[in-house]
């Protein structure tokens, strides 16, 4: 006896899914739900010594943070510390000595210091100078001196202190005395007619980011993170 069909359109095999409805299933596990953009913050602003050069760092923090604009404030190292206390910047790369308690302080990096000498001098035979090379040398201290005293056998000039280590070294290129200066303010007002060389055993010159312990937020320690390399992936 012959076996009859199935009819069209009947009950559907086991597991098959033809002619089914689309089930309303759990929405896919594991994505993120969408992020909200942070909001706009206040503008932070920056301090940075003469010589200094943040470029590298800003350009990080634009990348990091676009919903906070950073702005540069230059500032004297004779004025950094004022700055701070007055509030006129949020965090400052400065310059030691700057000594107080209600300072946070990360160190930055270290610079030489170096003997900037007329190009036609002398003193250009070596490619590092000692102290007892400069004996005799006349050695210009600007108003604005970074370094203070040297404990060098120098002689002091016979005409009133200049007021800016450009000033210095103009001087120098003059062919008057010589000027001993931070490797970045050498570089900073480099001229033509002058040249520098490395003072050996002279004690580097410290650059540092610092803030008041009341400022410290969390703005500040995404700064202090992008000086020390650390992306927008890296976990503190």
């Amino acid at each position: 006896m012959a076996q009859k069909k199935a009819p069209r359109g009947g009950r559907p095999r086991a597991g098959s899914t033809k002619g089914s409805a689309p089930r309303r299933g759990r929405p896919p596990q594991n994505q993120p739900a969408p992020r909200e953009a942070p909001a706009r913050l206040p503008v932070f602003r920056l301090g940075t010594i003469p010589g200094a050069t943040p470029g590298k760092w800003i350009e990080r923090w634009r990348t990091q943070r676009p919903y906070q604009r950073i702005e540069l404030e230059q500032l004297d190292v004779a004025t950094q510390l004022d700055a701070l206390r007055d509030g006129l910047v949020d965090a400052a790369i400065c310059r030691l000595p700057m000594a107080d308690d209600d300072l946070h302080i990360v160190g930055l990096y270290d610079e030489i210091v170096v003997v900037v000498i007329a190009a036609d001098s002398h003193l250009t035979v070596v490619e590092e100078l000692e102290p007892g090379d400069l004996a005799g040398e006349v050695l210009i201290t600007p108003r604005d001196d970074v370094l203070g005293p040297l404990d060098l056998p120098t002689e002091a000039p016979a005409f009133d202190p200049v007021a800016t280590t450009e000033d210095a070294i103009a001087t120098v290129a003059s062919g008057v005395g010589i000027v001993v200066v931070p490797m970045s303010l050498a570089r900073l007002h480099h001229r033509r007619d002058v040249t520098f060389r490395p003072l050996a055993g002279a004690p580097a010159s410290r650059v540092v980011l610092a803030w008041l312990r009341r400022r410290d937020d969390e703005d500040v320690q995404a700064l202090v993170g992008i000086t020390r390399g650390r992306t927008a992936r890296s976990s503190r």
